[in-house]
């Protein structure tokens, strides 16, 4: 079976987020997908398998399969367009998450998500617990999102990833503060589902641009994710919908033998 990394998010290998694409021509058994996830112990890999005009995507982190990853779909459209239909201008998604698109604009990849607007909840003392900045609001979706008030809190913040699996709020922790050169940074960790660090997260991004776009009363946004490996999003907010666009790269394109 063939299979392909790429980098998204980024136009050069070694940066934004690496996932792992399998484009099969039927479904595997849930637990192989779980099995080759573990062994690729990157933090998505998708599996696609096409019906009639459409592709079915699936996502597995190394500990589960998850509703929604934006950097893997990415990648997968990226894959897409160089390996199989280089012609098409927009790829179709079905998914957990429903129906997904993403566009072909220019040298960028705009995928069309669910807006996810997280609601404003209480701070707890677990979710303050990994930091020694006490965060300045609270916000809870799928994952919870915790607002800081300066750049620097996100860029410097040292991980305690088993401080982080410990709050009970949130599949995932998204961090985020306004920024000087971008409108926002934001770094994702998952931890509960063996993903310590997310490097560019685009399924955040279903909450994140709701929430700025609101905030600084402008539709269209660039995020910057500030991982160690780092990323630019390009983000505007459409009412229920969110457009979620960067770049890929491809790192490696190899068969797996099972």
């Amino acid at each position: 079976m063939k299979q392909y990394i790429a980098d998204a998010f980024t136009d050069k290998v070694f940066s934004g987020n690496p996932a792992a694409v399998c484009v099969m021509e039927s479904w595997l058994p849930d637990e192989l997908m779980k099995k080759i996830a573990a062994e690729n112990n990157l933090s998505e890999t998708a599996f696609i398998v096409r019906e009639n005009e459409t592709y079915h995507i699936r996502w597995f982190t190394p500990g589960k399969e998850v509703d929604l990853c934006g950097h893997a779909t990415l990648a997968s459209a990226f894959v897409l367009a160089n390996f199989y239909d280089s012609s098409a201008e927009a790829f179709d998604f079905t998914s957990l998450s429903g129906k997904l698109r993403v566009r072909k604009n220019g040298s960028l990849f705009e995928m069309d998500f669910p807006s996810r607007m997280p609601l404003s909840v209480s701070l707890t003392a677990e979710m303050c617990a990994p930091f020694t900045q006490q965060p300045a609001a609270a916000f809870l979706s799928r994952d919870l999102m915790l607002v800081f008030e300066k750049e620097q809190d996100i860029i410097r913040y040292q991980p305690d990833f088993q401080s982080i699996a410990s709050i009970p709020d949130g599949m995932g922790l998204i961090i985020t503060a306004p920024s000087e050169k971008y409108d926002f940074v934001s770094r994702a960790f998952f931890p509960k589902i063996k993903v310590n660090e997310d490097p560019v997260c685009g399924s955040a991004h279903c909450n994140l641009i709701p929430y700025w776009a609101k905030r600084l009363g402008k539709k269209t946004l660039i995020g910057h994710q500030v991982s160690p490996r780092g990323g630019i999003v390009y983000c505007e907010d459409a009412g229920d919908r969110v457009l979620i666009s960067g770049k890929a790269a491809l790192f490696s394109e190899c068969e797996i033998h099972i």
